[in-house]
């Protein structure tokens, strides 16, 4: 069952872990992640069912965590400067502050991954499944993006222009991006998966899963 945004302000785990502090006992079932690396999209597909869930690899062993049980911190260590370059003005104002969770990763800070593995090539047309971003409420802008070997960001996700945003997945894949937040303060993003059955045709779509990131000031 999904926890409402109140009752986790109620326990005070959100403000908790913007503050930096403990997370309170009353809030046990929630797991706040802060560093390591995570399928935070995990796709999988079973018995009719597409879902959407979290890889928790920053313990071992790993294990599966349900998208409601988990707060995504991201750190005062991902806190850097827009770069001086227009290609880059979808993060927000050159010189001004953005927090970022990179493509490449950095053991302090939460390493984000997209996962389709779990689903077979063959079941979906095309062999590949889409991510759609329908709505994102915070602080400021968030973005997904990679950048080429010469530093050319290729923008996925942008709520600074409108959504909802579109990524087509490839099915058996796994793949990395940067996560940018243009403000500190809570940001709930709320995805959804889609694909075409590659035998009939049908199109299967999961339930909305709603991810809880808190971006440290």
């Amino acid at each position: 069952m999904r926890k409402p945004l109140r009752l986790l302000l109620g326990s005070g785990i959100l403000a908790a872990t913007l503050l930096g502090t403990a997370v309170p006992a009353q809030a046990a079932g929630v797991v706040v992640l802060s560093a390591g690396h995570v399928d935070v999209v995990d796709l999988a597909y079973s018995d009719g069912v597409l879902e959407i869930g979290v890889h928790d690899e920053t313990v071992e062993p790993d294990v599966e965590r349900e998208v409601d049980d988990v707060v995504f911190l991201v750190g005062n260590a991902a806190r850097t400067a827009v770069p001086d370059n227009p290609a880059f003005g979808f993060l927000g104002t050159a010189g001004k502050p953005v927090w970022i969770l990179p493509e490449i990763q950095n053991e302090d800070l939460l390493w984000p991954g997209i996962a389709t593995e779990e689903i077979e090539n063959g079941v979906f047309a095309a062999d590949t499944v889409t991510l759609t971003v329908e709505k994102v409420t915070g602080s400021g802008r968030f973005a997904v993006f990679t950048e080429d070997a010469v530093g050319n960001p290729d923008v996925l996700v942008n709520s600074g222009d409108g959504l909802p945003d579109a990524l087509p997945l490839a099915t058996g894949a796994h793949r990395h991006a940067s996560w940018a937040f243009q403000k500190a303060g809570v940001y709930l993003i709320k995805v959804r998966a889609t694909a075409t059955l590659a035998a009939t045709g049908a199109t299967v779509t999961s339930e909305p899963a709603l991810y809880k990131f808190v971006v440290q000031p």
